[in-house]
């Protein structure tokens, strides 16, 4: 219930106005990449249910009528192939550095979030190379333990987001702000 005497608890004495909120010096989203989209995925399907369905009108016509249910039977499993894939693409990772606090919020393809909290004071990046793949592994490291962060994500991508979250921890820790 809002009413006037609500300023009168706030030290701005502004009535109804939500205050505003702390904006983070860095904020990411990491999510897998997929390189089939809806369009293509309408393509790929159409060419194999029409390669299927030659195959099968031609095993029916040489009277191998069993065949057919086979070739069916490829369309609907590359279909759950592509669904399944498309369903693990909705899990990401969340990095967001802001207030004190660096939050690793992981959200997987259920939908069932987990969240992890470190001091960005104590929080270390640690980039593994690889001389010929490049990056290959990236963690925040805080009192002994290890989170690996962006394991989905490509060696240049892994690369760029080092880089960034490197600079904004840098930036945090000398009393910089990104803005």
């Amino acid at each position: 219930m809002g009413n006037d005497n609500d300023a009168m608890d706030r030290p701005d004495g502004a009535a109804g106005q939500p205050e505003p909120a702390a904006r983070p010096e860095f904020h990411a989203v990491l999510t897998p990449h997929r390189s089939l989209g809806p369009k293509g995925f309408l393509v790929v399907m159409a060419i194999v249910g029409g390669v299927c369905f030659v195959g099968g009108a031609a095993f029916m016509a040489m009277g191998a009528w069993p065949v057919v249910g086979f070739f069916g039977l490829d369309v609907v499993i590359v279909w759950a192939a592509f669904r399944a894939n498309y369903r693990a693409a909705r899990a990401y990772e969340e990095i967001r550095l802001g207030d004190g606090t660096l939050l690793i919020r992981r959200v997987t393809a259920r939908g069932e979030a987990s969240e992890i909290r470190l001091d960005p004071y104590w929080a270390r990046l640690v980039v593994d190379r690889v001389e010929d793949e490049g990056v290959v592994g990236l963690a925040l490291t805080s009192h002994g333990q290890r989170h690996d962060i962006g394991a989905f994500l490509d060696p240049d991508a892994r690369e760029s987001f080092a880089k960034a979250l490197g600079a904004a921890l840098g930036a945090v820790r000398s009393g910089r702000s990104l803005a």
